[in-house]
């Protein structure tokens, strides 16, 4: 079989997609609903503190739990990032790895990262 340069970048960027279609709808839908959690609860501390609810003795603990509620957020939607890199370099270290395979007639082991 003939190496067909133009096929793998076909087969590479097919593989690339179907993984960041997958992953962008989970990145979605965690970042809507988590986002809105945060925009809510920003709403209730800023109320809460113009009403007088939250005191100024309270006033910096539900700012700190607010700014502890956004980094959870940035460190789980990294998490999840890091896992669809991880996938989209999975993905097109196959693709490469079994179109050398059909070419040369051998099934090489595909590498781990």
């Amino acid at each position: 079989m003939e190496f067909n340069v133009n096929q793998l970048l076909t087969d590479i960027k097919s593989a690339v997609k179907l993984v960041i279609d997958a992953d962008l709808d989970t990145v979605q839908g965690f970042s809507e609903s988590q986002l809105k959690a945060i925009a809510k609860q920003s709403e209730r501390v800023a109320t809460g503190i113009a009403t007088g609810k939250i005191t100024p003795e309270t006033k910096q603990f539900f700012l700190d739990s607010l700014k502890d509620l956004v980094t959870g957020f940035v460190q789980t939607l990294t998490g999840i990032i890091a896992v669809t890199i991880e996938k989209v370099w999975n993905a097109i270290i196959s693709v490469i790895w079994n179109t050398i395979s059909k070419t040369i007639g051998i099934t090489l082991s595909i590498p781990a990262q």
